[in-house]
This record gives structure tokens, C-alpha cells and sequence, in this order.
């Protein structure tokens, strides 16, 4: 009689490899199948042209705020935080009601700052003033004003530490204008935007504050340039 052929180990072996690839295929296939598309619903879009930071030393309880008028007059500040193409991402308030919910619990935000977004660029004069809101000490506070362009890439336009001197107080950071997306004539030439906002009257232009001198700056480096 004939002996049974037997069938070699490695054809075995090979068919149950097949088999267990199929098998894990299949399960991958199921698996992803059953993975939810995420919903564009409640989809927030960050895009911004320019930001504006204020930032003043952290656990400080001083409020400063943020103050941007565009070149079509409109101003943006914590009783308008949304006017034109700009927005008041955050009102700091220094120390009050700082805090952030962790694990379920509040805890204190040291953290100081406030930023306002640019949603697109129109030609024209921007003017960024900061205000000493509510000051709890004698010393002057030094704040640090910086104005970004991020498209096509991020240009730092205006970085400066600016010293604020007491409750009302209020300096003229930086004025620039917009010409076809370039940054022109970055200067600090006074302009009181608090009493527009009181009045809806016009600050002259030659309005003084404090110490504060105006004139052109250098972009690069934040320093007015000596006439």
C-alpha cells in the first residue's frame, strides 16, 4: 500500500499565518468602521492677521487695560470688545476673579495679559494705548506691549516695556499704519483714546501724557529715534 503523503511543515504553517492575517485585517477593518467622524460643529477658528499683548508681572493685582483704535475710528476696549475687524481675547483684571478650574477645583492664575486679534487688515492708522485701570502701589508698573503680524509669516512689528505711573494713567504704546499689508510710520505719538470713548468727542493729536515723548521708533528694537 501507498503511503499517505504528508503535507510539508511550512505550507502548515503558512496557511495558518494567512488565515491569522485575514482574521486581524478583518478586525482592523471593523475597528475603524466604527470610529465616529468628528463634528465641525462648535469648530473654533483661530485665524487672526496681527495680536497685540499686554502683559504686566504675574500675581500683580493692577488692572491695566487694552485700548486699539483702527484707522475707520472704531475702538476696542473691555466695554467694546468686539468692533471692526478686531477683538479683546481677554480683559485681565489683575488679581480679581483670576482663577482657572483644574481637577474641579479653582485655583489662582498668576498669569497677566491681555490680547487683542486682528480678524483681517485694513489700510489706515492703528493706534495701541495701555491704561493704568486701577493701580495698588506707588511704584511704577512695567508693562510689555508687543504687536505681532502673522501672515505670511510672524513679524514682530512693536516690542517695548512701558512704564505706567498710577490709577488713570494712559500711554500711547505704538502707532503704525497699513499700506497693502506692510507695516509703515511705527511711531508713539500721544493720542488719548479713553476720552473718545467717554465723549465720542476728538482728542487732538498733540495730547500729552504724563512724561511720555513722542516721535518715531525703531521696530527693531522699541526705541524712539532722536530727532
Amino acid at each position: 500500500m501507498f503511503e499517505e503523503e504528508q503535507e510539508p511543515e511550512f505550507e502548515i504553517f503558512s496557511a495558518l499565518l494567512f488565515n491569522s492575517l485575514k482574521a486581524i485585517t478583518f478586525m482592523f477593518f471593523i475597528s475603524f468602521a466604527m470610529i465616529n467622524k468628528p463634528a465641525d460643529e462648535g469648530k473654533i477658528d483661530p485665524k487672526a492677521e496681527m495680536m497685540i499683548t499686554v502683559t504686566w508681572p504675574d500675581n500683580n493685582p493692577d488692572d491695566v487695560d487694552t485700548y486699539v483704535m483702527d484707522p475707520a475710528g472704531n475702538i476696542v476696549w473691555y466695554n467694546q470688545r468686539e468692533t471692526g475687524l478686531m477683538h479683546l481675547e481677554r480683559d485681565d483684571r489683575g488679581m480679581f476673579k483670576d482663577v482657572i478650574l483644574l481637577n474641579n477645583q479653582e485655583i489662582s492664575n498668576p498669569l497677566n495679559q491681555e490680547t487683542v486679534a486682528f480678524r483681517g487688515l485694513q489700510d489706515g492708522e492703528y493706534i495701541v494705548n495701555i491704561v493704568h485701570y486701577i493701580a495698588n502701589g506707588a511704584e511704577p508698573l512695567p508693562v510689555e506691549v508687543k504687536v505681532e503680524k502673522l501672515n505670511p509669516s510672524v513679524e514682530v512689528v512693536f516690542y517695548q516695556t512701558l512704564q505706567l505711573g498710577g490709577t488713570g494713567d494712559e500711554v500711547t504704546a505704538v502707532r503704525f499704519t497699513l499700506a497693502d499689508g506692510e507695516v509703515e510710520n511705527v511711531n508713539n505719538t500721544p493720542r488719548n483714546l479713553v476720552e473718545l470713548t467717554r465723549t465720542g468727542g476728538k482728542a487732538p493729536n498733540s495730547a500729552s501724557n504724563g512724561n511720555q515723548q513722542g516721535g518715531q521708533i525703531d521696530a527693531a528694537t522699541g526705541q524712539v529715534i532722536e530727532q
